[in-house]
């Protein structure tokens, strides 16, 4: 989650149940988290042990899956709503009702059509489409988004669930603008991303041209397992530098992390894919340093601001991600470029190249520019690494440094994805960074922090010939309540007449004479 925190504590294999506040000490962001991270832990087991890997309601199952043919071989799916449970995330594909305009006061009744009441009689369509769905973000002028030709039918469509973090950079709406312009935003949001997308049946390994439903999800089954966690490992430590006798006494001089201030590193897979191809970029703010956009012209950006302080701000040669919404959403690459210039007076940018097509371009996707702290490769063997589209290689095997004596080792033989990451708070109080490590205090290599997918078979698309229905539904669990039968109504009857009698008997010794007590 790309949010300013100060570390992240949850640890489901410790069995915590609940965060207990105790009275006169400091209120901390990582206490109210993980009190959040345990809460859905929770919730999300218990609907996964109940309903199974994925499942909907009977009677409001959503994701039904509707292939339409469409003109110039452009075709979609409609996504029905409902509701439907991933790994126990609730997905929900109902669309929003569109809002009602106050008509305008000149208008006539009647004029131009329009109802008599203001209202608009136009409905919007009870479900999504494979194009507009809301975090798809598929886009019809790039053949990989395009869904298989009907000569390529039969295929899969699936659901992809994530969840990442939205800060008020992208979701305007969350900054509370009593607080001023000058004052930093309050708390983020997780929010869930689903996604439906197509599955060649040969990615599955399934040959057969009509295969049954059992096969599909079987074969669905085992290359969602596959894919569901990264295969990369990476570890952290801290290690007093060479150089630090030459540091100014700002730490203490023994500290192995150099920093004079507290820090969370975030370490994240820029471009995916095996060692040789994949790289990485990194933050001590935990990537939380972003710059929303006004305007775009060539290769300057105007921003809405240029920070709150010295460590929040950008500088000539930091790296920056020009993105949006729609791109943090499709989980893809773009080049890391450097900031050239800068205008203080206009809150204007000078980058070292224009931002791809088709990124930024789009207000309401919300662009920014998210800052990443390295500018340079480790140096190896006296030379300093290359940048790769900005970010920096991934080198299996050896120890690699960032800056004041973090560094980080990943496993050879790691499958790289976009998006996974590490964090690894650093702190001046120890002089060193908080890692788990074994018996002889050498760091554990750990599986990335996030992101984890989940996925679902939603149907099988046949094309003109109709789709195969994959979802999988639970009935309510709460039922009528038996009628008794006749022993226990019986029995029931017994036991009002018996009470019955001992209240009178009660009743006629209380009203009898002294004497005839």
């Amino acid at each position: 989650m790309h949010a300013d925190l100060s570390r992240s504590t949850f640890r489901p294999e410790r069995h915590y149940s609940a965060v207990v506040v105790q009275q006169g000490r400091v209120q901390l962001d990582a206490d109210a988290n993980e009190q959040t991270a345990i809460q859905l832990h929770q919730a999300r087991a218990l609907a996964t042990d109940l309903i199974g890997p994925h499942g909907g309601p009977r009677d409001a199952a959503g994701f039904r899956i509707e292939y339409v043919g469409g003109k110039h071989d452009i075709d979609t799916l409609h996504i029905h709503g409902g509701r439907y449970y991933v790994d126990g995330i609730l997905c929900e594909a109902d669309r929003p009702a569109a809002g009602v305009p106050v008509p305008d006061e000149d208008a006539q009744d009647g004029a131009d059509g329009a109802d008599t009441d203001g209202q608009d009689t136009a409905q919007p369509t009870p479900y999504w489409t494979y194009w507009d769905q809301p975090d798809g973000f598929r886009d019809p002028e790039k053949p990989g988004d395009r869904l298989p030709s009907p000569a390529q039918a039969p295929f899969v469509a699936y659901l992809q669930v994530w969840e990442r973090a939205v800060t008020a950079a992208e979701d305007p709406a969350l900054r509370e603008v009593a607080l001023g312009a000058a004052m930093p935003d309050t708390a983020a949001r997780a929010k869930v991303v689903w996604q439906v997308l197509p599955l060649a049946l040969a990615d599955l390994d399934i040959e057969a041209a009509e295969p049954s439903k059992d096969t599909v999800r079987e074969a669905f089954t085992r290359w969602a397992r596959a894919r569901a966690v990264s295969s990369s490992r990476l570890a952290a430590r801290a290690e007093r530098p060479g150089h630090a006798d030459e540091d100014p006494c700002l730490v203490k001089p023994d500290a192995r992390y150099r920093g004079p201030e507290n820090q969370l590193y975030r370490v994240e897979i820029h471009a995916g894919g095996a060692a040789k191809d994949a790289s990485f970029k990194w933050s001590r703010e935990n990537g939380s340093v972003v710059f929303p956009v006004d305007e775009l012209d060539g290769t300057w950006v105007r921003l809405a601001s240029l920070g709150h302080d010295d460590k929040l701000d950008l500088d000539v040669g930091d790296r920056v991600e020009f993105t949006d919404t729609a791109y943090a959403s499709r989980l893809e690459p773009l080049p890391l470029l450097r900031v050239e210039e800068l205008d203080l007076p206009g809150r204007r940018v000078r980058l070292s190249a224009e931002p791809g097509p088709g990124v930024g371009q789009l207000p309401h996707l919300n662009p920014f520019l998210r800052r990443w702290d390295h500018h340079e490769g480790p140096r190896r063997k006296g030379r300093t690494t290359t940048l790769r589209d900005g970010a920096v290689p991934v080198t299996e095997g050896e120890w690699l440094p960032l800056e004041d004596g973090i560094e980080v080792y990943f496993a050879k033989g790691g499958a790289y994805r976009t998006g996974d990451h590490w964090t690894v708070p650093a702190r001046t109080a120890t002089g060193g960074v908080e890692w788990p490590v074994d018996g002889s205090r050498r760091p554990l290599l750990r599986q990335p922090a996030g992101i984890t997918r989940h996925f679902a078979p939603l149907a099988l698309v046949k094309g003109e010939a109709g789709a195969v229905d994959l979802r999988l539904a639970f009935a309510p669990l709460a039922t009528e309540v038996p009628a008794a039968d006749e022993a226990t109504l019986a029995a029931e009857a017994r036991a009002r007449e018996e009470e019955q009698q001992a209240e009178t008997a009660e009743a006629e010794h209380a009203a009898a004479p002294e004497g005839d007590k």
